[in-house]
């Protein structure tokens, strides 16, 4: 048995001025709180119509007429529910906000079609199949551990994601990398596919815009610690600029080639740093306008064991 779900009507009157421009356009400057794809589409079921009649998209306006949106979350997708537990920092109406540990699988997809966040997402709370990839607005690698935010409802799904597009939602990592940096930085340099290789990503200069802005946190004998901020979203950024500059994250056998141990270390250290599986790469924290109340909040998510235990290890420079 499902939960029925009360369906929201809005009402709003186009303006005299829209006269001779396209339903769609005039829709989205009627009700910014969905994207224009969303509105589209409901436009060609019949949940917006124009003087109660259902119209194409691109038909055009005479000016003063009457949208009425009825807006139902619908399911979007054959993602089943399954109970993951989650590790859940903050919950309200509006948003959700994990910390996603090392090895959990965002969305589905080929070779993960069970056991990733959004089924985990669904089985938490069963009305985010209305919402895009159950309300995941944006993504960490599998191996990256850390924060991420959840929309649970279409308007905030929407405000987030333009919030990100627009660069306005804070997002800070800690990344262990190899080498003794003298230095902060920023690598601004495009990234796209790597020619040869489609599983990775690469600076190319066909490639989308990328920014990643560093700091020193702490050194570390033949290792440092940084403060990462992004300020595009790519695929594998971070792990991309820092290889792209030298000093490739520790644990990242995609990367970061041939593991480099610097002289000098004991024995457990070596061993510790060898043994490491994964990108060291963790998603520190998150700040962002709530989509509801409007106010900046701020979210962190505290070390994962495995990384804790490795920089416990390591000998200050």
């Amino acid at each position: 048995m499902t939960d029925e779900v009360t369906p929201e009507v809005t009402k709003c009157k186009a303006p005299l001025e829209a006269r001779g421009r396209r339903i769609d356009q005039v829709a989205v400057e009627l009700f910014p709180e969905y994207s224009r794809a969303r509105l589209q589409t409901w436009l060609k079921s019949g949940n917006l119509l124009v003087n109660n009649k259902q119209v194409k998209p691109s038909g055009k306006l005479l000016g003063g007429e009457t949208f009425t949106l009825t807006a139902i979350a619908e399911p979007v997708s054959e993602v089943h529910a399954e109970a993951i537990e989650l590790d859940i920092i903050y919950a309200d109406e509006a948003v959700i906000i994990i910390n996603k540990p090392v090895g959990l699988v965002v969305h589905p997809g080929a070779g993960n079609w069970s056991g990733t966040l959004q089924n985990a997402l669904l089985h938490y709370d069963p009305e985010l199949a209305g919402i895009p990839r159950g309300g995941i607005v944006h993504r960490l690698d599998k191996d990256t551990s850390g924060i991420m935010m959840v929309a649970r409802s279409l308007q905030a799904h929407k405000k987030l994601v333009d919030a990100l597009q627009a660069r306005i939602v804070s997002r800070e990592y800690l990344a262990l990398a190899v080498g003794e940096m003298v230095a902060g930085g920023s690598v601004d340099q495009p990234i796209g596919r790597h020619a040869k290789d489609r599983k990775r990503m690469a600076v190319v200069e066909t490639g989308k815009e990328a920014m990643t802005h560093y700091r020193i946190n702490r050194r570390y004998q033949g290792f440092t610690l940084l403060d990462v901020k992004l300020e595009t979203g790519r695929t594998h950024q971070i792990r991309v600029h820092m290889a792209y500059v030298q000093h490739p994250l520790v644990g990242d056998t995609i990367y970061g080639g041939r593991r480099r141990i610097p002289a000098g270390l004991t024995e457990e250290t070596r061993t510790a740093v060898q043994q490491f599986s994964r990108q060291a790469l963790h998603a520190r924290r998150l700040s962002f306008e709530h989509p509801e109340s409007g106010e900046e909040v701020s979210f962190e998510a505290p070390l994962p064991e495995d990384l804790v235990s490795l920089l416990k290890l390591l000998p200050d420079k």
